[in-house]
């Protein structure tokens, strides 16, 4: 909601498709570098700890930023070092609150609440947009700031009532860095979880950035304002939310990695449609199916990995995940802003669908090569793999 919000003040102020590219650029760009070292801390401290201490940090960001805006002394550069900051937090608190997962279930429930747990942490990120037009349109980008700083107080809260068994830690002899290596080796070595993060790799890189120029076409493309991002944002966030319900039902994991390829390929060909339309009812049409199969695929892609990894490794592993779900978009949001202002933002969002069409083949055509080690690393871990990804 936050990211959204930050783009419009920041198009409004600016009207620049270049800067809307540079603030996504700065908020989550600190994830890729950080991300290693947030995943050791992940797997050697106390989890629920460090996302108390991230959702703090956070609230505060947002209060910051809110004043600033509401007080109207908010500039753009301001709204860059407060972006950073936010994502060096998110750095940490990514693999935390993932990890911290396994701490608050029994196994019996484990697949369940990964797939919820994938539903929540993918579906706000495209229901939030939906949310963050609407309140723009309606109460400012500062008031929205201010919701969103207000909201982490229920957060904080619930964290300090909840009583978690003690996790056992195995004493570590081996150095920071040779901790950090071992999670990056795992990735590398293990090829059904490394096929899944190319894929999403790549989405993040070249389809998500169609997010950082909704603005343009609400207001360019399509002749509207505020209100008709907001519209934009409600058809995204309706079909991210059938998918989000559609994977929470999911008990068990069979066939997601076939799940992973379509939906893959649905985004794609659904954002070239809707990159191509002028005709406003069309493109928010064509918004629903886009939120429906990238929440899918995002899902399905996350339970898939949390699924497949030791808890010893899950800290380190959803480092990784971090890295290539949120550590590629700000590439992907600074390149499609740089390619916006030469061809256009549909154009550039149309490149972007066909690329991951193209990527979502190559996925499918590789499923057969590891879907014999996708059901050991499951089996491995406890749960039924049930023909994962036939």
């Amino acid at each position: 909601m936050q990211n959204v919000a930050q783009a419009w003040l920041v198009y409004r102020m600016t009207g620049s498709s270049l800067l809307l590219g540079v603030v996504s650029f700065a908020g989550q760009i600190p994830v890729f570098p950080l991300a290693p070292l947030a995943g050791m801390v992940a797997d050697r401290m106390n989890r629920r700890k460090v996302v108390i201490a991230t959702q703090t940090a956070s609230m505060i960001l947002a209060l910051v930023l809110a004043l600033l805006t509401l007080t109207n002394r908010v500039t753009v550069w301001e709204v860059v070092v407060l972006a950073s900051l936010m994502g060096v937090v998110n750095s940490f608190d990514i693999p935390a609150r993932q990890s911290f997962l396994v701490e608050m279930v029994g196994r019996e429930d484990l697949m369940n609440a990964i797939a919820l747990n994938s539903s929540m942490f993918n579906g706000a990120r495209i229901i939030g947009p939906a949310i963050a037009g609407i309140l723009v349109a309606t109460i400012g980008e500062g008031w929205c700031f201010f919701a969103n700083g207000v909201s982490f107080i229920a957060v904080i809260a619930g964290l300090l009532m909840m009583r978690i068994p003690h996790r056992h830690m195995e004493r570590r002899v081996e150095s920071a860095l040779e901790h950090i290596a071992e999670g990056f080796r795992f990735v590398r070595h293990t090829a059904p979880i490394r096929a899944l993060l190319l894929l999403l790799g790549l989405v993040s890189l070249v389809a998500m950035p169609y997010t950082v120029l909704m603005p343009i076409f609400a207001a360019q493309v399509l002749h509207g304002n505020a209100r008709t991002l907001g519209v934009l944002g409600a058809a995204t966030g309706i079909g991210a939310l059938g998918g989000a319900l559609t994977l929470a039902s999911r008990t068990k994991v069979h066939d997601l990695g076939r799940w992973v390829a379509v939906a893959c390929g649905a985004s794609g060909a659904t954002l070239i449609a809707f990159a191509l339309s002028r005709w406003y009812i069309l493109s928010v049409i064509m918004l629903v199916p886009v939120g429906f199969a990238m929440m899918t695929q995002m899902g399905a892609s996350n339970t898939l990995v949390q699924a497949m990894v030791p808890d010893r490794l899950r800290g380190r592993t959803m480092a990784v995940y971090a890295m290539t779900f949120m550590g590629m978009a700000p590439l992907g949001a600074l390149l499609s802003g740089a390619v916006a202002d030469h061809i256009g933002a549909q154009w550039t969002v149309a490149l972007g669908g066909a690329l991951t069409v193209a990527g979502a083949i190559a996925f499918a055509r590789h499923l057969p090569k590891i879907h014999v080690e996708v059901g050991e690393l499951i089996s491995a871990q406890g749960l039924a793999a049930d023909d994962p990804v036939q």
